[in-house]
């Protein structure tokens, strides 16, 4: 009996020895991961951009101050710009009322940008403004008329003597009136084009004529083809002339 147990004992003790010796299963390791791929980035180029191209810069702005003192008489400023030779060149105001123009401590200033009534830029020498206050004239319309009457009494230009300006000591000027048209109506002007005062707003005239009814009044006929109508003008005495001395454009 002892003998049987002693070798089940010595059976188990080398059976567990045994199993001891035995290398443990080793245990499978991941696989090295793959480090990406470098990617090489194009060289950078070294070509400056190219330079933007210039344009040319525009004329540089050219501005004449202008000052005057105005005529002593309520009403509407008419201005012209002239050349060297006496020729309208430039309207400058129309019937302007005088709060459109900068009150100076002793004139009223405006100023011109060496234009011509085209926007195209004028050569460079001696210019003069000058132009006319013109007063409170009376204008009736008379209704159709006669078209012989515009045939055979209107002329181009009447003289009309006009207020002497006290400021210019000058006598009684003398001014040659005509009548003008264009696609805003018709409208009074001095023999050299200057407007002075609007007749009428009718439009598509295609003549006009003006006589004279007595020494301070004129008559205007003007046809736009189909009709003739008849305007009188009084009071033509109330306009002043003055003249804001000659100036130099560069």
């Amino acid at each position: 009996m002892t003998t049987r147990v002693s070798f089940a004992l010595l059976t188990a003790i080398l059976v567990s020895v045994g199993a001891a010796q035995e290398s443990p299963t080793p245990t499978p390791s991941a696989p090295p991961e793959e480090s990406p791929a470098l990617s090489i980035s194009p060289k950078e180029s070294t070509t400056p951009p190219p330079a933007p191209e210039e344009t040319p810069s525009s004329s540089p702005a050219r501005s004449v101050r202008i000052s005057f003192v105005p005529p002593p008489l309520e009403g509407t400023i008419s201005l012209g710009i002239y050349d060297k030779n006496g020729k309208l060149v430039r309207v400058l105001h129309q019937e302007a009322k005088l709060n459109e123009f900068a009150i100076g401590a002793d004139a009223l200033i405006t100023q011109w940008d060496g234009k011509n009534d085209d926007e195209e830029d004028l050569p460079a020498g001696k210019y003069r403004a000058r132009g006319y206050l013109v007063g409170s004239l009376k204008i009736e319309d008379h209704g159709q008329s006669s078209g012989l009457a515009i045939e055979n009494d209107a002329a181009r230009n009447v003289k009309v003597r006009l207020v002497p300006n006290p400021l210019r000591n000058d006598r009684r000027s003398i001014v040659d009136i005509g009548v003008g048209f264009d696609s805003d109506g018709s409208y009074l002007k001095t023999n050299d084009d200057l407007p002075l005062v609007t007749v009428s707003e009718m439009p598509n005239l295609i003549r006009a004529g003006i006589t004279r009814k007595s020494e301070n009044a004129v008559d205007i006929w003007q046809d736009d083809g189909t009709t003739v109508r008849q305007f009188r003008i009084s009071n033509l005495d109330q306009m002043m002339a003055f003249d804001c001395g000659e100036f130099e454009l560069k």
